[in-house]
């Protein structure tokens, strides 16, 4: 595909597309398994029922490292083989915590491809779901928030969500791109609503936002690229 028209508009996703961010919830799902030893269930079985239990609140309430919290409380409650007091109940908090305090690590050639990207005079906006507080503080921790115009934070990214950005903003959808690298939540709803969309696939992309992409109905365009920085080649 040739380099496109000037302007473009862009909506960028932010966890684990600008910034790394389910290595750190890895990496607490795996401490919270080897605590919990489960005598019976494999760590892979402890994994796949701990999805379940995420998937649970997340409708309760919503995403962000509190749910998250919640979801391995419940977790080491239902399987555990041992009574969980108030210290290991705090403890297994301290799995969560871990996360929101990481250092925030960003994606190698962001911050260069977000400054050609503006000072080509495309418009950026970020576009992510979560804890509001909580993603908001990323996008000022990040420091990129001043190459992009606004901030939305959506309960969840579906059609609908897309389709109201759109209207607020006045938008051309022609002209309008969902960055990110969740088929689930960027690229699929994004196409649905009747946006274009860029896939940047994520090697730790979180499971619960796997799931095949769809074609491109017609109307719009799907761009997969290897990387971030590779936006420089289109835009």
């Amino acid at each position: 595909m040739p380099q496109l028209p000037i302007p473009q508009t862009l909506l960028i996703d932010c966890d684990d597309t600008l910034w790394e961010n389910n290595i750190y919830f890895e990496q607490a799902i795996a401490d919270f398994i080897e605590r919990l030893n489960h005598q019976h269930m494999s760590a892979q079985e402890v994994r796949l029922f701990l999805n379940d239990v995420e998937k649970e609140n997340i409708l309760r309430h919503g995403y962000g490292s509190h749910s998250f919290a919640r979801s391995l409380v419940t977790c080491f409650e239902r399987l555990a083989e041992q009574p969980v007091t108030p210290e290991l109940h705090e403890f297994i908090w301290g799995f969560a915590n871990r996360v929101t305090t990481s250092a925030l690590e960003l994606i190698s050639g962001v911050p260069e491809t977000l400054e050609y990207l503006s000072r080509r005079g495309h418009q950026l906006l970020v576009i992510t779901k979560g804890n509001t507080t909580e993603q908001s503080s990323k996008v000022e921790r990040s420091g990129l928030k001043s190459y992009f115009t606004a901030v939305e934070i959506v309960p969840e990214k579906d059609p609908p969500a897309y389709q109201q950005i759109v209207a607020k903003y006045q938008l051309e959808p022609d002209d309008t791109w969902m960055v990110g690298n969740s088929p689930k939540s960027d690229i699929n709803p994004a196409l649905a609503a009747g946006i274009n969309a860029v896939f940047v696939p994520h090697n730790n992309t979180w499971v619960l936002e796997h799931e095949t992409v769809n074609p491109a109905p017609g109307g719009t365009r799907l761009l997969t690229v290897e990387r971030f920085v590779d936006l420089q080649e289109y835009f």
